[in-house]
């Protein structure tokens, strides 16, 4: 199978890393408005310069390969998603905005290829096993689920440095995200909700952000009685967040917070991944249960390339979708997190050896 990737910066080259010693995928298309993109280890990827601004170069791209991965910032997807649309070429994102998935669902309604936004950490691989774990109890009376990718340290009064996308970032902090509540879907306030997780000694906040959730509330209304995403931060975090984007009203100004951050916001590398799933319900005809899934998951070398941990863990969970999208897994049209289940994504190669093994 021959994927292509739009988008070479660090989560697009780290998921052409991993495709490397993925048997399904026979080559790589690395595709960037940018030139002189670093390929070095990645024998099987080819680069490509594209402006997904200019309609016929993309369309180009995308009638080339099996399947597409846009790895580029969410305000970008429409247009991607479109152009695979009209190829008839599956697609697969990383998004975390509610509207663009909403946006690719509609396109999908009469395709016959693959349609799957939401891959990677959260939404993504959270979604997998907080579905798997929901569906394992009869009745399930809450499902919990929290990510945190947070620097290994940080000294700045925000505890916090960058590791992944910024303006995906600012944007879950910003949109009003989705949850169930006695049942019932309800719209979640950003940065509200907070609440204190104590995991391995160290101890979190965690708070409402959006797109978490993926398409979970539409599938397990009525049958999970509390069902929500939060994001986890060192303690601290919130406020600031809340007095930059609330109190001083520059959420309506993504574009300038992004900015800001960027300039002014140290990127790390040393960074780690905190994934906490809890589940609390019953078997048939059994007691009250409680399931969990807790995992702290660090960066490693790859390929000869050092990843950290956002990228490791984000493009584990979309290469995990890709091989069983090849093995003919996935159906036609729009797809769910959820729709896998834990042993299936176990059972693929990175998505095993990242997410599985001893889970705390």
């Amino acid at each position: 199978m021959k994927i292509g990737i739009i988008g070479a910066g660090k989560i697009g080259g780290t998921i052409a890393t991993l495709l490397e010693s993925s048997k399904f995928c026979k080559s790589v298309a690395l595709a960037d408005v940018r030139a002189n993109i670093d390929l070095k280890g990645l024998k099987k990827s080819k680069f490509v310069q594209v402006d997904v601004k200019d309609a016929a170069q993309l369309a180009k791209f995308v009638a080339g390969v099996d399947a597409i991965v846009n790895a580029l910032p969410f305000f970008l997807n429409q247009t991607i998603a479109s152009a695979c649309a009209q190829a008839g070429v599956s697609y697969f994102d990383l998004s975390e905005d509610v509207n663009t998935t909403k946006f690719v669902r509609d396109l999908s309604a009469k395709s016959k290829a693959t349609f799957m936004p939401q891959c990677g950490l959260a939404p993504g691989a959270i979604n997998i096993v907080g579905g798997s774990l929901a569906s394992s109890l009869e009745n399930v009376r809450q499902c919990e689920m929290r990510v945190g990718a947070l620097p290994l340290n940080a000294s700045n009064q925000m505890k916090y440095y960058l590791s992944w996308s910024t303006a995906g970032l600012i944007n879950e902090y910003c949109k009003v995200g989705e949850a169930l509540h006695a049942g019932r879907p309800i719209s979640s306030l950003p940065l509200d909700g907070v609440e204190r997780i104590t995991i391995d000694g160290t101890e979190y906040e965690a708070f409402n952000t959006s797109g978490g959730v993926a398409t979970m509330c539409e599938t397990f209304a009525g049958k999970v009685q509390e069902l929500n995403y939060k994001t986890m931060r060192y303690p601290g975090h919130r406020d600031l967040m809340k007095f930059l984007l609330q109190d001083l009203n520059l959420a309506p100004r993504q574009d300038l917070v992004t900015q800001i951050f960027d300039q002014e916001v140290p990127l790390t590398e040393s960074d780690v991944v905190v994934f906490y799933v809890s589940v609390v319900g019953s078997e048939k005809g059994g007691g009250l249960k409680q399931r969990s899934f807790i995992k702290k998951m660090r960066g490693e070398v790859v390929a000869g390339r050092k990843l950290n941990a956002i990228q490791l863990t984000t493009a584990a969970g979309i290469v995990g979708v890709l091989e069983l999208f090849a093995k003919g897994r996935l159906a036609a049209g729009f797809v769910k997190q959820e729709s896998i289940s834990l042993e299936k994504f176990l059972g693929t190669q990175w998505g095993g050896r990242v997410y599985g093994g001893n889970c705390t």
